[in-house]
């Protein structure tokens, strides 16, 4: 089955840490646009971030930004997103997708041609 799978979330205090990948099983990642989105409960999915693969531009939110680092690891069909410094705010399921889009319309549409099944991401005051 071709499929995105998303995985590493748990529950932490607040400054605590986490990484999170989405391991593509019968799609590659190659030249694909990968992002990060989460919902929390009661409010709208938002974008996280965001790696083109083919060249390498990255895409970070506001509210993450210098918190999270995104990556791809094309042996092991994996991207990652590490999250430090975690907020109480963070708290959401978090999902990856993955298109044939420029990196701007897969953050501004959220039109993946695949999406995982998200992760919870709990964050304690």
């Amino acid at each position: 089955d071709v499929q995105l799978q998303a995985s590493g979330g748990g529950s932490v205090p607040a400054g605590g840490s986490l990484r999170l990948s989405c391991v593509g099983s019968g799609y590659s990642f190659r030249d694909k646009t990968i992002a990060w989105f989460r919902q929390a409960p009661g409010r709208a999915r938002e974008d996280v971030s965001a790696i083109d693969e083919s060249d390498g531009r990255i895409y970070y939110a506001d509210s993450v930004k210098g918190r999270a680092t995104i990556s791809v690891d094309n042996i092991e069909n994996t991207v990652y997103l590490q999250m430090t410094d975690l907020k109480p705010e963070d708290t959401a399921v978090y999902y990856c997708a993955a298109a044939r889009l420029e990196l701007p319309a897969l953050v501004a549409t959220h039109s993946g041609d695949l999406w995982g099944r998200g992760t919870l991401v709990t964050v304690s005051s």
